[in-house]
Protein backbone atom coordinates (compact mmCIF):
# COMPACT_ATOMS: atom_id res chain seq x y z
CA UNK A 1 0.00 0.00 0.00
CA UNK A 2 1.84 3.27 -1.15
CA UNK A 3 2.04 5.58 1.79
CA UNK A 4 0.17 9.41 2.10
CA UNK A 5 1.98 12.05 2.40
CA UNK A 6 0.99 13.62 5.12
CA UNK A 7 0.75 18.11 5.21
CA UNK A 8 2.68 19.81 7.74
CA UNK A 9 0.67 22.02 11.09
CA UNK A 10 1.22 24.73 8.88
CA UNK A 11 -0.26 23.94 5.50
CA UNK A 12 -2.93 22.24 7.35
CA UNK A 13 -3.50 25.81 9.28
CA UNK A 14 -3.41 27.90 6.10
CA UNK A 15 -6.03 25.45 3.97
CA UNK A 16 -8.23 26.32 6.80
CA UNK A 17 -7.69 29.88 6.64
CA UNK A 18 -8.75 30.60 3.11
CA UNK A 19 -11.76 32.07 2.19
CA UNK A 20 -14.62 30.00 1.15
CA UNK A 21 -14.85 29.80 -2.70
CA UNK A 22 -17.48 33.42 -3.61
CA UNK A 23 -20.40 31.52 -6.14
CA UNK A 24 -20.47 32.97 -9.54
CA UNK A 25 -22.72 35.93 -9.89
CA UNK A 26 -25.75 34.89 -12.12
CA UNK A 27 -25.92 35.58 -15.56
CA UNK A 28 -26.92 38.69 -17.10
CA UNK A 29 -30.43 38.62 -18.71
CA UNK A 30 -28.70 38.95 -22.09
CA UNK A 31 -26.58 36.41 -22.02
CA UNK A 32 -29.20 34.34 -20.45
CA UNK A 33 -31.09 34.80 -23.66
CA UNK A 34 -28.04 34.38 -26.33
CA UNK A 35 -27.56 31.09 -23.97
CA UNK A 36 -31.32 30.23 -24.96
CA UNK A 37 -30.96 30.83 -28.53
CA UNK A 38 -27.73 28.46 -28.37
CA UNK A 39 -29.88 25.54 -26.78
CA UNK A 40 -32.36 26.13 -29.52
CA UNK A 41 -29.83 26.24 -32.33
CA UNK A 42 -28.95 22.82 -30.91
CA UNK A 43 -32.40 21.05 -30.42
CA UNK A 44 -33.43 22.13 -33.75
CA UNK A 45 -29.63 20.01 -35.41
CA UNK A 46 -29.49 17.41 -33.19
CA UNK A 47 -34.04 17.07 -32.99
CA UNK A 48 -33.99 16.38 -29.39
CA UNK A 49 -36.75 18.52 -27.73
CA UNK A 50 -35.54 18.29 -24.11
CA UNK A 51 -32.92 21.66 -24.83
CA UNK A 52 -36.29 23.79 -26.13
CA UNK A 53 -38.29 22.64 -22.54
CA UNK A 54 -34.63 23.89 -20.92
CA UNK A 55 -35.02 27.21 -22.69
CA UNK A 56 -38.87 27.29 -21.84
CA UNK A 57 -38.43 26.33 -18.02
CA UNK A 58 -36.32 29.62 -17.67
CA UNK A 59 -39.26 31.40 -18.87
CA UNK A 60 -40.93 32.72 -15.79
CA UNK A 61 -37.86 34.18 -14.13
CA UNK A 62 -36.45 35.92 -17.32
CA UNK A 63 -39.56 37.74 -17.58
CA UNK A 64 -39.19 39.28 -14.04
CA UNK A 65 -35.97 40.80 -15.55
CA UNK A 66 -36.99 41.68 -19.06
CA UNK A 67 -36.97 45.70 -20.41
CA UNK A 68 -36.24 47.72 -23.20
CA UNK A 69 -32.71 47.83 -23.03
CA UNK A 70 -32.40 44.31 -22.13
CA UNK A 71 -34.30 42.97 -25.90
CA UNK A 72 -32.50 45.71 -27.73
CA UNK A 73 -29.07 44.20 -26.79
CA UNK A 74 -30.22 40.70 -27.19
CA UNK A 75 -32.08 40.84 -30.63
CA UNK A 76 -29.03 43.07 -32.07
CA UNK A 77 -26.61 40.46 -30.60
CA UNK A 78 -28.24 37.70 -32.24
CA UNK A 79 -29.25 38.89 -35.75
CA UNK A 80 -26.67 40.75 -38.37
CA UNK A 81 -27.38 44.61 -38.56
CA UNK A 82 -28.97 43.70 -42.15
CA UNK A 83 -31.23 41.53 -41.14
CA UNK A 84 -35.19 41.71 -42.05
CA UNK A 85 -36.07 39.97 -38.89
CA UNK A 86 -33.89 42.09 -36.45
CA UNK A 87 -35.64 44.83 -37.94
CA UNK A 88 -39.05 43.29 -38.06
CA UNK A 89 -38.68 42.37 -34.37
CA UNK A 90 -36.81 46.11 -32.95
CA UNK A 91 -39.86 47.53 -34.72
CA UNK A 92 -41.92 46.52 -31.79
CA UNK A 93 -39.87 48.48 -29.13
CA UNK A 94 -39.79 52.08 -28.53
CA UNK A 95 -37.85 54.58 -30.99
CA UNK A 96 -36.24 56.07 -28.01
CA UNK A 97 -33.86 52.83 -26.96
CA UNK A 98 -33.39 52.47 -30.84
CA UNK A 99 -31.85 55.86 -30.66
CA UNK A 100 -29.58 55.60 -27.71
CA UNK A 101 -28.52 52.00 -28.12
CA UNK A 102 -27.13 53.60 -32.19
CA UNK A 103 -25.61 56.18 -29.99
CA UNK A 104 -23.45 54.32 -27.46
CA UNK A 105 -20.21 51.61 -28.77
CA UNK A 106 -21.69 48.89 -31.59
CA UNK A 107 -22.00 46.08 -30.43
CA UNK A 108 -20.87 42.35 -31.94
CA UNK A 109 -23.45 41.21 -34.38
CA UNK A 110 -24.17 37.58 -35.78
CA UNK A 111 -23.12 37.19 -38.67
CA UNK A 112 -26.64 35.17 -40.06
CA UNK A 113 -29.94 34.54 -39.09
CA UNK A 114 -30.21 31.78 -36.87
CA UNK A 115 -33.44 29.26 -37.28
CA UNK A 116 -36.82 30.67 -37.49
CA UNK A 117 -37.30 28.76 -33.56
CA UNK A 118 -35.41 31.90 -32.37
CA UNK A 119 -37.77 34.33 -33.59
CA UNK A 120 -40.95 32.47 -32.25
CA UNK A 121 -38.93 31.94 -28.81
CA UNK A 122 -37.90 36.10 -28.89
CA UNK A 123 -41.89 37.19 -30.26
CA UNK A 124 -42.80 35.21 -27.79
CA UNK A 125 -40.58 37.13 -24.71
CA UNK A 126 -41.61 40.51 -26.41
CA UNK A 127 -44.76 39.34 -25.86
CA UNK A 128 -44.92 39.14 -22.61
CA UNK A 129 -42.53 42.03 -22.07
CA UNK A 130 -45.52 44.57 -24.10
CA UNK A 131 -48.33 43.00 -21.67
CA UNK A 132 -47.22 44.85 -18.96
CA UNK A 133 -47.07 48.08 -20.48
CA UNK A 134 -50.16 47.93 -23.78
CA UNK A 135 -52.28 45.11 -24.23
CA UNK A 136 -53.49 46.57 -27.64
CA UNK A 137 -49.75 46.37 -29.10
CA UNK A 138 -49.16 43.07 -27.50
CA UNK A 139 -52.54 41.60 -29.11
CA UNK A 140 -51.32 42.90 -32.39
CA UNK A 141 -47.51 41.48 -32.07
CA UNK A 142 -49.49 38.02 -30.96
CA UNK A 143 -51.57 38.36 -34.06
CA UNK A 144 -48.67 38.30 -36.17
CA UNK A 145 -47.02 35.83 -34.25
CA UNK A 146 -49.88 33.64 -34.63
CA UNK A 147 -49.83 33.78 -38.71
CA UNK A 148 -45.85 33.64 -39.09
CA UNK A 149 -46.27 30.16 -36.61
CA UNK A 150 -48.48 28.68 -38.71
CA UNK A 151 -46.88 29.52 -41.91
CA UNK A 152 -43.36 28.02 -41.12
CA UNK A 153 -45.03 24.96 -39.64
CA UNK A 154 -41.99 23.16 -38.29
CA UNK A 155 -42.63 20.76 -35.67
CA UNK A 156 -39.29 21.34 -33.72
CA UNK A 157 -41.43 24.12 -33.34
CA UNK A 158 -44.28 22.75 -30.68
CA UNK A 159 -42.92 23.26 -27.28
CA UNK A 160 -42.38 26.77 -27.97
CA UNK A 161 -45.79 26.72 -30.20
CA UNK A 162 -47.37 25.92 -26.87
CA UNK A 163 -46.53 28.46 -24.73
CA UNK A 164 -47.11 30.89 -27.76
CA UNK A 165 -50.73 30.08 -27.34
CA UNK A 166 -50.81 31.01 -23.70
CA UNK A 167 -49.53 34.43 -24.49
CA UNK A 168 -52.08 35.10 -27.26
CA UNK A 169 -54.84 34.09 -24.73
CA UNK A 170 -53.79 36.27 -22.37
CA UNK A 171 -53.13 39.35 -24.89
CA UNK A 172 -56.44 38.95 -25.97
CA UNK A 173 -58.17 38.43 -22.31
CA UNK A 174 -56.42 41.81 -21.69
CA UNK A 175 -57.42 43.46 -24.48
CA UNK A 176 -61.14 42.10 -23.73
CA UNK A 177 -61.77 39.98 -26.65
CA UNK A 178 -61.23 36.96 -25.14
CA UNK A 179 -64.28 35.40 -26.71
CA UNK A 180 -62.93 36.40 -30.51
CA UNK A 181 -60.14 33.71 -29.79
CA UNK A 182 -62.29 31.02 -29.08
CA UNK A 183 -62.48 30.08 -33.17
CA UNK A 184 -58.91 30.45 -33.79
CA UNK A 185 -58.26 27.98 -30.68
CA UNK A 186 -60.79 25.49 -32.11
CA UNK A 187 -59.15 25.44 -35.66
CA UNK A 188 -55.65 25.72 -33.82
CA UNK A 189 -56.85 22.78 -31.67
CA UNK A 190 -58.05 20.24 -34.50
CA UNK A 191 -54.76 20.37 -36.34
CA UNK A 192 -52.34 19.86 -33.54
CA UNK A 193 -54.66 16.61 -32.38
CA UNK A 194 -53.96 15.38 -36.04
CA UNK A 195 -50.22 16.48 -36.14
CA UNK A 196 -49.90 14.58 -32.52
CA UNK A 197 -48.65 17.70 -31.10
CA UNK A 198 -49.37 16.96 -27.90
CA UNK A 199 -48.28 20.16 -26.03
CA UNK A 200 -49.46 22.63 -28.47
CA UNK A 201 -53.07 20.33 -28.34
CA UNK A 202 -52.70 20.49 -24.39
CA UNK A 203 -52.38 23.86 -24.30
CA UNK A 204 -55.35 24.72 -26.29
CA UNK A 205 -57.74 22.66 -24.72
CA UNK A 206 -56.90 24.67 -21.79
CA UNK A 207 -57.32 28.13 -23.16
CA UNK A 208 -60.77 26.55 -24.30
CA UNK A 209 -61.89 25.53 -21.28
CA UNK A 210 -60.27 28.25 -19.37
CA UNK A 211 -62.10 30.68 -22.37
CA UNK A 212 -65.57 29.32 -21.07
CA UNK A 213 -65.26 29.25 -17.47
CA UNK A 214 -64.12 33.15 -17.87
CA UNK A 215 -67.82 34.00 -19.06
CA UNK A 216 -69.20 31.30 -17.09
CA UNK A 217 -70.43 28.66 -19.36
CA UNK A 218 -70.30 26.03 -17.62
CA UNK A 219 -72.25 23.41 -19.92
CA UNK A 220 -69.92 24.62 -22.81
CA UNK A 221 -66.71 23.81 -20.96
CA UNK A 222 -68.21 20.08 -19.81
CA UNK A 223 -68.84 19.27 -23.23
CA UNK A 224 -65.49 20.35 -24.67
CA UNK A 225 -63.49 18.25 -21.95
CA UNK A 226 -66.24 14.86 -22.32
CA UNK A 227 -65.37 15.50 -26.38
CA UNK A 228 -62.09 15.45 -26.46
CA UNK A 229 -59.27 13.62 -24.79
CA UNK A 230 -56.49 15.01 -23.16
CA UNK A 231 -53.05 14.05 -24.19
CA UNK A 232 -51.44 12.02 -21.58
CA UNK A 233 -47.81 12.70 -22.89
CA UNK A 234 -48.29 16.41 -21.93
CA UNK A 235 -46.31 18.44 -19.57
CA UNK A 236 -47.15 18.33 -15.60
CA UNK A 237 -47.69 22.18 -15.92
CA UNK A 238 -50.98 21.77 -18.67
CA UNK A 239 -52.35 18.53 -16.29
CA UNK A 240 -52.35 20.58 -13.56
CA UNK A 241 -54.44 23.76 -14.92
CA UNK A 242 -56.33 21.03 -16.88
CA UNK A 243 -57.32 19.16 -13.27
CA UNK A 244 -57.95 22.74 -11.53
CA UNK A 245 -60.41 23.54 -14.50
CA UNK A 246 -62.81 20.46 -14.20
CA UNK A 247 -62.57 21.01 -10.49
CA UNK A 248 -64.27 23.74 -10.92
CA UNK A 249 -66.84 22.77 -13.66
CA UNK A 250 -67.64 19.58 -11.21
CA UNK A 251 -67.90 21.80 -8.30
CA UNK A 252 -70.44 23.91 -10.08
CA UNK A 253 -72.22 21.02 -11.15
CA UNK A 254 -72.56 19.84 -7.91
CA UNK A 255 -70.36 16.86 -8.17
CA UNK A 256 -68.49 17.63 -4.85
CA UNK A 257 -66.61 13.89 -4.84
CA UNK A 258 -65.23 14.62 -8.47
CA UNK A 259 -64.18 18.26 -7.70
CA UNK A 260 -62.28 16.95 -4.40
CA UNK A 261 -60.39 14.46 -6.17
CA UNK A 262 -59.31 16.93 -9.32
CA UNK A 263 -58.15 19.47 -7.20
CA UNK A 264 -56.60 17.35 -4.82
CA UNK A 265 -54.89 16.34 -8.76
CA UNK A 266 -54.22 19.57 -9.57
CA UNK A 267 -52.25 20.47 -5.67
CA UNK A 268 -49.94 17.34 -5.54
CA UNK A 269 -49.16 18.38 -9.59
CA UNK A 270 -48.36 22.33 -8.95
CA UNK A 271 -45.46 23.51 -8.74
CA UNK A 272 -43.47 25.10 -5.35
CA UNK A 273 -45.62 27.61 -3.88
CA UNK A 274 -43.19 30.41 -4.41
CA UNK A 275 -42.68 29.55 -8.05
CA UNK A 276 -46.42 30.08 -8.66
CA UNK A 277 -47.86 31.86 -5.71
CA UNK A 278 -51.43 33.09 -7.39
CA UNK A 279 -52.11 29.76 -8.96
CA UNK A 280 -51.64 27.83 -5.81
CA UNK A 281 -53.96 30.19 -4.04
CA UNK A 282 -56.55 29.71 -6.21
CA UNK A 283 -56.93 26.25 -6.27
CA UNK A 284 -56.50 25.79 -2.31
CA UNK A 285 -59.71 28.70 -2.17
CA UNK A 286 -61.88 26.72 -4.25
CA UNK A 287 -60.40 23.32 -2.31
CA UNK A 288 -61.93 24.63 0.84
CA UNK A 289 -65.02 25.30 -0.46
CA UNK A 290 -65.40 22.11 -1.73
CA UNK A 291 -64.43 20.38 1.24
CA UNK A 292 -67.54 22.57 3.05
CA UNK A 293 -69.96 21.57 0.82
CA UNK A 294 -69.15 18.08 1.17
CA UNK A 295 -69.29 18.58 5.43
CA UNK A 296 -66.00 18.20 5.83
CA UNK A 297 -63.77 20.88 8.08
CA UNK A 298 -60.29 21.69 6.66
CA UNK A 299 -57.43 21.28 9.00
CA UNK A 300 -56.54 24.57 10.64
CA UNK A 301 -52.26 23.72 9.83
CA UNK A 302 -53.42 24.95 5.98
CA UNK A 303 -54.21 28.40 6.59
CA UNK A 304 -51.11 28.99 8.40
CA UNK A 305 -49.06 28.14 5.43
CA UNK A 306 -46.69 31.12 4.81
CA UNK A 307 -48.52 31.83 0.78
CA UNK A 308 -51.82 30.99 1.91
CA UNK A 309 -52.04 33.03 5.20
CA UNK A 310 -53.21 36.41 4.14
CA UNK A 311 -55.13 35.88 0.89
CA UNK A 312 -57.20 33.17 2.63
CA UNK A 313 -58.15 35.06 5.78
CA UNK A 314 -61.98 35.57 4.47
CA UNK A 315 -62.13 32.24 3.88
CA UNK A 316 -60.84 30.76 7.55
CA UNK A 317 -63.88 33.09 8.63
CA UNK A 318 -66.44 31.25 6.62
CA UNK A 319 -65.09 27.99 7.76
CA UNK A 320 -65.21 29.70 11.20
CA UNK A 321 -68.79 30.18 10.83
CA UNK A 322 -69.56 26.73 9.02
CA UNK A 323 -68.11 25.48 12.39
CA UNK A 324 -70.00 27.20 14.61
CA UNK A 325 -73.19 26.83 13.25
CA UNK A 326 -74.51 30.25 13.49
CA UNK A 327 -75.93 31.61 10.68
CA UNK A 328 -75.47 35.56 11.88
CA UNK A 329 -71.76 35.14 11.24
CA UNK A 330 -71.67 33.43 7.80
CA UNK A 331 -74.06 36.22 6.90
CA UNK A 332 -71.46 39.53 8.59
CA UNK A 333 -68.66 37.11 6.51
CA UNK A 334 -70.39 36.97 3.54
CA UNK A 335 -71.09 40.56 3.19
CA UNK A 336 -68.04 41.97 4.71
CA UNK A 337 -65.80 39.65 2.34
CA UNK A 338 -68.38 39.52 -0.77
CA UNK A 339 -66.05 41.75 -3.33
CA UNK A 340 -63.24 39.13 -2.73
CA UNK A 341 -65.46 36.18 -3.62
CA UNK A 342 -66.82 37.49 -6.74
CA UNK A 343 -63.05 38.15 -7.92
CA UNK A 344 -62.28 34.38 -6.75
CA UNK A 345 -65.44 33.43 -8.83
CA UNK A 346 -66.30 31.45 -5.61
CA UNK A 347 -69.31 33.49 -3.93
CA UNK A 348 -71.91 31.44 -5.41
CA UNK A 349 -70.22 28.51 -4.45
CA UNK A 350 -70.10 29.56 -0.81
CA UNK A 351 -73.92 30.49 -0.48
CA UNK A 352 -74.91 26.89 -1.31
CA UNK A 353 -72.73 26.64 2.33
CA UNK A 354 -75.87 28.50 4.11
CA UNK A 355 -77.83 25.13 4.45
CA UNK A 356 -74.77 23.69 5.68
CA UNK A 357 -74.58 26.41 8.10
CA UNK A 358 -78.39 25.49 9.14
CA UNK A 359 -77.71 21.95 9.52
CA UNK A 360 -74.68 22.53 11.75
CA UNK A 361 -76.59 24.66 14.10
CA UNK A 362 -79.44 21.77 14.34
CA UNK A 363 -77.78 19.60 15.17
CA UNK A 364 -76.05 21.03 17.83
CA UNK A 365 -79.45 22.32 19.16
CA UNK A 366 -80.57 18.54 19.26
CA UNK A 367 -77.09 17.69 21.04
CA UNK A 368 -77.73 20.08 23.44
CA UNK A 369 -81.92 20.25 24.24
CA UNK A 370 -83.80 17.54 24.44
CA UNK A 371 -86.93 19.40 23.48
CA UNK A 372 -86.85 22.58 21.96
CA UNK A 373 -89.72 24.36 20.48
CA UNK A 374 -89.83 25.56 16.33
CA UNK A 375 -89.64 29.23 17.76
CA UNK A 376 -86.58 29.31 19.55
CA UNK A 377 -85.38 27.26 16.44
CA UNK A 378 -85.85 30.15 14.52
CA UNK A 379 -84.34 32.83 17.12
CA UNK A 380 -81.10 30.72 17.82
CA UNK A 381 -80.82 30.19 14.15
CA UNK A 382 -81.87 33.59 13.20
CA UNK A 383 -84.44 32.26 10.55
CA UNK A 384 -87.44 34.42 9.08
CA UNK A 385 -90.53 32.40 10.17
CA UNK A 386 -91.78 29.63 12.39
CA UNK A 387 -92.66 27.43 8.82
CA UNK A 388 -88.85 28.04 8.00
CA UNK A 389 -87.93 26.35 10.82
CA UNK A 390 -90.41 23.59 10.49
CA UNK A 391 -89.71 22.69 6.84
CA UNK A 392 -85.52 22.96 7.43
CA UNK A 393 -86.25 20.75 11.43
CA UNK A 394 -87.85 18.03 8.31
CA UNK A 395 -85.57 18.32 6.07
CA UNK A 396 -83.13 17.58 8.76
CA UNK A 397 -84.88 14.81 9.52
CA UNK A 398 -85.20 13.42 6.38
CA UNK A 399 -81.84 13.22 5.94
CA UNK A 400 -80.30 11.96 8.72
CA UNK A 401 -78.68 14.69 9.94
CA UNK A 402 -80.68 14.83 13.24
CA UNK A 403 -82.73 11.69 15.36
CA UNK A 404 -85.44 13.56 16.38
CA UNK A 405 -89.50 14.16 15.68
CA UNK A 406 -91.31 17.33 15.50
CA UNK A 407 -94.64 17.64 17.49
CA UNK A 408 -97.04 19.81 15.52
CA UNK A 409 -100.07 20.24 18.15
CA UNK A 410 -97.52 21.74 20.65
CA UNK A 411 -95.27 23.27 17.93
CA UNK A 412 -91.98 21.66 19.43
CA UNK A 413 -89.14 19.09 18.17
CA UNK A 414 -88.09 16.37 20.69
CA UNK A 415 -84.91 14.60 20.18
CA UNK A 416 -84.21 10.95 20.59
CA UNK A 417 -82.14 10.45 23.82
CA UNK A 418 -78.66 9.93 23.23
CA UNK A 419 -77.10 6.15 21.85
CA UNK A 420 -74.31 4.82 24.93
CA UNK A 421 -71.56 2.86 23.00
CA UNK A 422 -73.15 -0.34 24.60
CA UNK A 423 -75.80 -2.34 24.36
CA UNK A 424 -77.55 -5.12 21.70
CA UNK A 425 -76.62 -3.21 18.58
CA UNK A 426 -73.30 -2.97 19.18
CA UNK A 427 -72.22 -6.44 19.99
CA UNK A 428 -74.40 -7.26 16.88
CA UNK A 429 -72.63 -5.33 15.30
CA UNK A 430 -68.99 -6.01 17.20
CA UNK A 431 -70.05 -9.83 16.36
CA UNK A 432 -70.70 -9.24 12.64
CA UNK A 433 -66.97 -7.58 12.24
CA UNK A 434 -65.84 -10.59 14.37
CA UNK A 435 -67.10 -12.95 11.92
CA UNK A 436 -66.09 -11.15 8.52
CA UNK A 437 -62.59 -11.19 9.10
CA UNK A 438 -62.66 -15.07 10.58
CA UNK A 439 -63.97 -15.62 7.01
CA UNK A 440 -61.86 -13.29 5.41
CA UNK A 441 -58.91 -15.78 6.98
CA UNK A 442 -60.47 -19.15 6.52
CA UNK A 443 -60.25 -17.91 2.70
CA UNK A 444 -57.00 -16.78 2.68
CA UNK A 445 -55.57 -20.26 3.73
CA UNK A 446 -57.70 -22.22 1.33
CA UNK A 447 -56.52 -19.79 -1.23
CA UNK A 448 -53.33 -20.67 -0.64
CA UNK A 449 -51.83 -23.27 -2.92
CA UNK A 450 -48.42 -24.98 -2.90
CA UNK A 451 -46.87 -26.94 -5.96
CA UNK A 452 -47.25 -30.53 -5.61
CA UNK A 453 -44.20 -32.74 -4.61
CA UNK A 454 -41.57 -29.91 -4.44
CA UNK A 455 -40.08 -31.54 -1.48
CA UNK A 456 -39.31 -34.75 -3.74
CA UNK A 457 -36.86 -32.39 -6.23
CA UNK A 458 -35.52 -31.33 -3.23
CA UNK A 459 -34.83 -34.44 -2.47
CA UNK A 460 -33.80 -35.82 -5.28
CA UNK A 461 -31.09 -33.27 -6.15
CA UNK A 462 -29.56 -33.62 -2.76
CA UNK A 463 -28.78 -37.34 -3.17
CA UNK A 464 -27.57 -36.37 -6.58
CA UNK A 465 -25.09 -33.79 -5.29
CA UNK A 466 -24.05 -36.49 -2.22
CA UNK A 467 -23.22 -39.12 -5.38
CA UNK A 468 -20.95 -36.37 -6.99
CA UNK A 469 -19.32 -35.91 -3.91
CA UNK A 470 -18.38 -39.40 -3.26
CA UNK A 471 -17.11 -39.64 -6.87
CA UNK A 472 -14.90 -37.05 -7.00
CA UNK A 473 -13.36 -38.08 -3.49
CA UNK A 474 -13.11 -41.91 -5.19
CA UNK A 475 -10.95 -39.86 -8.09
CA UNK A 476 -8.96 -38.15 -6.14
CA UNK A 477 -7.92 -41.27 -3.92
CA UNK A 478 -7.57 -43.39 -7.02
CA UNK A 479 -4.94 -40.44 -8.52
CA UNK A 480 -7.01 -39.39 -11.43
CA UNK A 481 -7.52 -35.93 -10.66
CA UNK A 482 -4.75 -34.15 -9.21
CA UNK A 483 -4.91 -29.91 -7.58
CA UNK A 484 -4.89 -27.98 -10.99
CA UNK A 485 -7.65 -29.99 -11.75
CA UNK A 486 -9.58 -28.87 -8.93
CA UNK A 487 -8.82 -25.28 -9.63
CA UNK A 488 -5.33 -25.07 -7.07
CA UNK A 489 -2.15 -23.57 -8.14
CA UNK A 490 1.42 -23.77 -7.29
CA UNK A 491 2.65 -21.77 -4.68
CA UNK A 492 5.61 -18.93 -4.87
Amino acid sequence: MADVDMKPADEKKADESKPAPVPAPPPSPVAEIKANVTLIERAVSTMEPRFTHRVLRTLAGLRKQLNDTVLYDAIDGIYPKESLVRASLLSWLPSSVSQTMDVDAPSKSATSDPVPEVEIYLRLILIHHILTTDATKALSLAQETIQKMQALNRRSMDPIAAKVWFAVERAYELGGELADARGMFLAAQRIAALRHDAESEASLINRLVRSYLHYNLYDQADKLVSKTTFPESAGNAQFTRYHYFIGRIKAVQLDYTQAHTHLQQAIRRASAPKMAPGFYQAVHKLFVIVELLMGDIPERRLFRHPVLEKPMVAYFEIVKAVRSGSLSIFQTTLSKFGKQFETDRTYALIVRLRQNVIKTGIRRLSLAYSRISLRDICIKLHLDSEEDAEYIVGKAIRDGVIDAKIVHEKGWMECATQKVGYGPEVSEQFQRRIAYCMELHNQSVKAMRYPLNAHRKELAAAEGAREREKELAKEIQEGDIDEDDLGGGPEF
